[in-house]
């Protein structure tokens, strides 16, 4: 798997259980549950705010579908050093439905919401293709050694 722009060191690690979780619910023969998932995560935050305090993962799943980042622009921003909520803000639209929430979420952790946004980001621009695996030579030997216990037999 290739990302199309690396994921910084500071995000790797809940980037990784973010996309771990998504594409577990991201079920071909259920397509609803991924949907139906995220409605109910975000449910909950709404009820509680603060529920997904330090689980930047969970928020980022949560605010998904309320959440509409300008990737193009956003990605713009040098993200070597972690950039602050001020630098990400103006990317970001909130649907009227989570403006409540998300204003909540921003007035006591606001390093969470950032960091949630930049997850959806990076997500949205993530490029799930296999990188090409290249042919190992001793591999293909492998193959011929393996079957060569035939050669000597008289069936």
């Amino acid at each position: 798997m290739q990302l199309e722009a690396n994921v910084p060191d500071y995000l790797s690690s809940d980037f990784s259980m973010y996309l771990e979780n998504m594409t577990s619910y991201d079920d071909p023969e259920n397509p609803d549950l991924l949907t139906n998932y995220l409605s109910s995560l975000f449910e909950q935050l709404k009820k509680m705010p603060s529920l997904f305090n330090g689980m930047v993962d969970q928020l980022a799943m949560a605010i998904s579908t309320k959440v509409r980042i300008d990737s193009e622009n956003l990605a713009k921003v040098v993200f070597t050093k972690e950039p602050t909520w001020a630098e990400i803000k103006p990317f970001v639209g909130v649907h009227a439905d989570a403006r409540a929430c998300i204003t909540e979420i921003m007035n006591h952790s606001e390093r969470d919401l950032k960091n949630a946004v930049l997850l959806i980001h990076f997500y949205n621009r993530y490029d799930a293709t296999p990188l090409k695996a290249e042919s190992d030579e001793n591999e293909q030997d492998q193959d011929y050694d393996s079957v060569s216990f035939f050669e000597n037999d008289n069936y």
